[in-house]
């Protein structure tokens, strides 16, 4: 039987559900989610190694207009995700308009000779009709080499997505391990687990503001000890994720500790704390330092 492996990059405007799709494919949780653009800030790839057969997919932040140095650097993550890869899909929200985030992102694939496929997710929000006019739509506006209408949050019509993108790959060799799933660092994923919670408990500026680092980690065979620090750029930031009588916080921890240890399959022990950094994210040494360079490298 022969084997076939390649580079898939995920790309598409903000809370299209591109980390969604790449859970949704590993049957793991890879990629940190929440309701907030710009959820994903560095490249991830998520490993699937069947017995024919390696994908290795490269979930990448939304594209977007930057405010910030940190907003440039993920968007260069992004575009250079495009490069040296066998397949693009571009991820549609089916349920949000065409516009001129489409436009930009459209126009950037004008530059590329890799197969691009239209994978239009969330279509379970509408009717078959409204599917099939949306893809005629689309079909116009670029020459896509597939259209998949799939919906990543029920896992509906990924096998379609898997078996089409197989014919695409080229005959070669694993890339990863089988039994690897993701590039990333064990204290990578725990980080965005703890930032994830964050997401999901602020609003407005708060969740782009924040980042995290793990400041101490002993670990022996069935216990993990943590001690990390949630970055933010305002004083009133820091009270918001403290909270009163440092409900957030604890409400933040616990959450954070439940799904590190479902990850880790130990017990879990973790003290937060909160730190004013100002204007972080306009500071390239300390973008580095975090881990949100172009390379998006911090292991």
């Amino acid at each position: 039987m022969s084997f076939k492996s390649g580079f898939i990059s995920i790309v598409g405007r903000p809370n299209a559900g591109k980390s969604t799709l790449l859970n949704a494919l590993l049957d793991e949780k890879i990629a940190i989610i929440s309701p907030k653009p710009q959820t994903t800030r560095n490249n991830i790839q998520g490993i699937l190694t069947q017995e024919d057969a390696q994908f290795v997919f490269i979930d990448t932040p939304g594209i977007h207009k930057p405010k910030h140095e940190l907003g440039k650097n993920m968007n260069k993550g992004a575009f250079s995700s495009m490069q040296d890869v066998d397949v693009i899909y571009l991820m549609i929200d089916a349920s949000e308009s065409f516009g001129s985030g489409d436009e930009f992102l459209l126009d950037k694939l004008k530059n590329v000779d890799t197969p691009v496929f239209l994978v239009l997710n969330k279509c379970d929000l509408l009717k078959q009709e409204a599917i099939l006019k949306l893809l005629k739509e689309w079909q116009t506006r670029y020459p896509f080499k597939e259209l998949i209408p799939l919906s990543a949050l029920n896992k509906k019509n990924l096998q379609e997505l898997l078996d089409t993108t197989k014919t695409y790959l080229e005959e070669g060799m694993a890339f990863y391990p089988e039994d690897m799933k993701s590039d990333r660092s064990e204290d990578f994923r725990i980080r965005e687990l703890i930032r994830e919670k964050v997401l999901y408990r602020t609003k407005e500026e708060v969740p782009h503001s924040i980042a995290v680092v793990i400041e101490n980690k002993e670990e022996s065979e069935n216990k993990i000890f943590l001690q990390a620090i949630v970055i933010v750029e305002r004083d009133s930031q820091k009270g918001i994720i403290i909270g009163k009588q440092a409900k957030m916080i604890k409400d933040i921890k616990l959450a954070a500790q439940k799904d590190i240890k479902e990850m880790l399959q130990k017990k879990v022990e973790l003290e937060l704390y909160v730190r004013v950094e100002k204007h972080w994210r306009d500071r390239s040494a300390k973008l580095n330092q975090l881990g949100y360079s172009d390379s998006g490298e911090y292991e």
